[in-house]
């Protein structure tokens, strides 16, 4: 899918082409690629003069590639943005291009971001653009903005997991829990801190794409503090992020703590009743030896005295655990 944005009104205005000619009518800021074709990369070469690299987005492509600038003026960027989705969170990779300084090509002015699926933040962005005038200005305008954004959703996530959290402390904190529930409370805390550690990932990210922005000289004075703003609000998810593995920490440790617990209390009951048979089990063995001098052999009593001393023998420990409450 190819959508270009233009400016209208001080709106960022959304256009979906489907075909070179439909291209060439357009002045964007933005052209966006979501999962292109070949034929859509061959409408950006042809009317722009602009090569999408085949490992634009690429996992394992080099670190000191993701932040680099061209020879002919284009600036690269490869940045990961966050998909707070329930089932399976995870991390987009986008590429940004940006075209500043060769005035020779129609790619000057224009960012372009490619991708392989639809992202949050970007429909964040655009839904904002339409509704604030004046909000976008340029394409470096709207880079920044994802950024912001993306710092934006990262802080919404946050707040979900610390949500998340609070309900399976509440479950743990309770008191009586069960294994089972035990079970489904480490589930959807392991969920959580995976979650977190996706966003302290995002977030650093971010913060690195902000950083080579400012080193580049691309930001006017006005965009240079709000990238300097941006990175105040990272390192302030930095310290929350921070601040919830912690708190996933403690949840862990008490939620393993009660299943200790419940586990100590199956390995006591074991240990009271082992306890509380060794007498019956020392006057079974006694009378089991038949000497043949032994007092009850010829006792026609001697049988029932001996399984209601062995009854008696177990009775009276489990009595005495029962009253220091250790079957409880």
């Amino acid at each position: 899918m190819l959508n270009i944005f233009t400016l209208a009104n001080g709106r960022l205005v959304q256009e979906e082409i489907e075909s070179l000619e439909e291209l060439s009518k357009f002045q964007p800021i933005w052209v966006d690629l979501e999962s292109p074709t070949l034929e859509e990369k061959r409408w950006i070469k042809q009317y722009y003069g602009l090569s999408i690299p085949e490992d634009a987005m690429d996992e394992d492509i080099e670190e000191s590639a993701r932040f680099y600038e061209e020879d002919n003026g284009e600036l690269h960027i490869r940045s990961d943005f966050l998909i707070d989705d329930d089932e399976d969170p995870r991390s987009v990779r986008v590429a940004f291009i940006l075209n500043q300084h060769n005035a020779e090509l129609r790619s000057r002015g224009v960012l372009f971001s490619i991708h392989d699926e639809d992202v949050p933040v970007f429909r964040l962005l655009r839904m904002r653009a339409r509704r604030a005038p004046g909000l976008i200005e340029d394409a470096k305008e709207v880079l920044l903005k994802l950024f912001d954004a993306d710092a934006e959703y990262s802080a919404d996530t946050l707040e979900n997991i610390y949500d998340e959290l609070e309900i399976a402390g509440k479950k743990v904190l309770e008191g009586n829990v069960s294994d089972e529930l035990a079970g489904e409370v480490l589930g959807a805390i392991a969920r959580q801190e995976d979650l977190n550690g996706r966003i302290r990932r995002n977030v650093m990210d971010t913060r690195r794409a902000v950083s080579f922005m400012m080193r580049s000289r691309m930001l006017n004075a006005e965009q240079f503090e709000e990238a300097r703003q941006i990175l105040r609000d990272i390192e302030s998810l930095d310290n929350h992020t921070a601040f919830l593995f912690d708190k996933i920490n403690f949840l862990m440790d008490a939620t393993v703590g009660f299943i200790n617990i419940n586990q100590n209390k199956t390995i006591k009951i074991f240990s009271v009743a082992s306890v509380a048979l060794l007498p019956p089990t020392l006057i079974a063995s006694i009378y089991g030896m038949n000497f043949k001098f032994m007092p009850e052999l010829d006792w026609s009593l001697g049988y029932p005295y001996a399984l209601a001393l062995m009854a008696a023998s177990a009775l009276v420990p489990m009595w005495y655990f029962r009253r220091r409450g250790w079957l409880k």
